[in-house]
């Protein structure tokens, strides 16, 4: 009897870490279609994935997702750890009333020209070597600020459908201003490109990586202040706004990207103060 005794002793320890509960997913926000939101992962995680795209995880446990435009109602975010298990939730992501417009007299547009296509290919390539790039940079842990406050003349998700067929919906948030505006980083990052000539759709593009996959884009620029590589601080002035590329009339458009996802600059920076 002493020796069983003995025996379930010694096998009690491991029994009761086996039975300790693994800490939740601690999300600072709930989720919503165009928007981030920050977590702690649970401790010993070895990797991190919200449906099949891969989470960075930083060392201290803390990780940022987001949720496309167009976001299913429902994503597990799963965390595996180093002693093999894994813990799994179930977000729900809730939808948002985007502006659509519907023109049922007009046709969509006309096809893109060869020459467009040809110019246009390198560029997209750019802009998705630039998104690739995981850049070490903690701006996403900062609580994002306004490049520039004005009149915001485009909303993020908006869409027109022509005779039924719908167009690309606007993917980030436009701020009317005067050409020559100076504009400021929202948050620390990284320059991942600064286009050295103007692209046909964005003109002049300046794009910055806050880390963790979250990547700021503004199209239209009359100059860019800084160069591939350089850390950029919140509030340093970065360039200056235009109205290069297709666009019609001078603005800032802001746009944000997490991996795949499109996401709303208003979600992230919050109602504007001073403007809009």
């Amino acid at each position: 009897m002493m020796r069983v005794l003995a025996g379930l002793a010694l096998l009690a320890p491991a029994a009761l870490v086996a039975q300790v509960p693994v800490s939740p997913f601690a999300l600072d926000t709930a989720p919503v279609q165009g928007g981030i939101a920050r977590g702690k992962a649970p401790a010993g995680t070895r990797s991190l994935t919200l449906g099949t795209v891969a989470v960075p995880v930083a060392p201290d446990g803390g990780f940022l997702i987001a949720f496309d435009r167009d976001a299913a109602p429902a994503i597990d975010l799963v965390a595996t750890l180093v002693d093999g298990r894994t813990v799994r939730q179930t977000l729900s992501v809730a939808p948002r009333a985007w502006r659509i417009e519907r023109l049922n007299t007009l046709p969509r547009g006309t096809q893109p020209t060869e020459e467009f296509t040809r110019r246009r290919t390198p560029e997209l390539a750019q802009i998705a070597m630039a998104r690739a790039v995981d850049r070490p940079s903690d701006g996403w842990r900062q609580r994002f600020v306004w490049p520039v406050t004005g009149r915001i003349s485009g909303l993020f998700g908006s869409q027109r459908i022509y005779q039924g067929e719908p167009g690309t919906y606007h993917s980030g948030v436009d701020v009317a201003r005067p050409t020559g505006t100076p504009i400021m980083a929202p948050a620390d990052g990284i320059v991942a490109l600064a286009a050295d000539s103007p692209f046909t759709l964005e003109g002049n593009l300046l794009m910055i990586d806050h880390g963790a996959g979250l990547v700021s884009a503004f199209l239209h620029l009359s100059r860019i202040d800084v160069k591939p590589g350089e850390h950029v601080a919140q509030g340093q002035v970065i360039g200056a706004i235009g109205a290069t590329g297709r666009a019609t009339g001078p603005h800032l458009h802001w746009g944000m990207t997490w991996r795949a996802s499109r996401i709303d600059p208003l979600l992230v920076a919050g109602a504007m103060a001073g403007g809009g």
